[in-house]
């Protein structure tokens, strides 16, 4: 099994001057659920290279067994050093696709020509995509095959407007992942707040938090051997 994971190449918090990347959990967690299947892991970012971490997944409140385990990998963090550029990806190459979430997403993977092709592709071919936390913001502008959105009629979940109201973004964000989902016809639930929640519709994996990244990946890898 192949498992792709894409990462944001995107460090800049809108205009506040603060850093944002991807958030570590969100990485560390999905990685050791298929690394620990014996799956072959490839990282991609648009950019190619070290990806942002958001420095705030990293601080003591936020670490987990797992980010502490990742960061203790030196072959993970090898990886992490040298993904892969998006444009050299191709999806026959895996069995799916994984996105961490973080901020970053909703400035570059959510607009990214190459990102939404991908996801197509992977749709396309009938290959199951997880998303978490943020990162189903970045199928604002993926298709189906027929040409509607292609979250049109489907079950998903996301960071939710309170989750975002809580962290003090609201005002920064490009757009809020619960209205965007729900503007292109999502089918859009939630569950508490920080709590872990995550829906299931047929190729499509969506999680709505950092707490819901396990559970997710886990979803995902139930999908794969099923």
């Amino acid at each position: 099994m192949k498992v792709l994971i894409v990462l944001t190449s995107h460090d800049q918090l809108g205009n506040t001057g603060r850093k944002t990347g991807f958030w570590l959990e969100e990485l560390a967690a999905p990685y050791y659920a298929f690394k620990d299947a014996g799956a072959e892991i490839v990282l991609a970012s648009p950019k190619g290279g070290r990806p942002p971490l958001d420095p705030k997944s990293n601080e003591p409140d936020f670490q987990t067994d797992l980010t502490r385990r990742f960061e203790k990998d030196a072959a993970a963090m090898a990886q992490l050093a040298a993904t892969v550029p998006l444009h050299q990806v191709s999806q026959a190459d895996f069995d799916t696709v994984f996105y961490p979430g973080g901020h970053g997403p909703l400035w570059d993977l959510a607009e990214d020509r190459d990102s939404i092709a991908l996801i197509e592709s992977f749709v396309g071919a009938g290959k199951p995509v997880a998303l978490v936390c943020h990162a189903p913001g970045v199928l604002r502008h993926v298709r189906t095959q027929a040409g509607r959105p292609l979250v049109e009629g489907k079950q998903v979940t996301g960071f939710t407007n309170s989750e975002e109201a809580a962290v003090g973004l609201t005002d920064v964000v490009p757009f809020l992942v619960e209205d965007e989902l729900k503007a292109k016809g999502g089918v859009f639930s939630r569950g508490p707040d920080w709590s872990s929640y995550v829906v299931r519709d047929g190729l499509l994996i969506t999680g709505q938090n950092p707490g819901s990244s396990a559970e997710t990946a886990a979803a995902l890898m139930a999908r794969l051997q099923g």
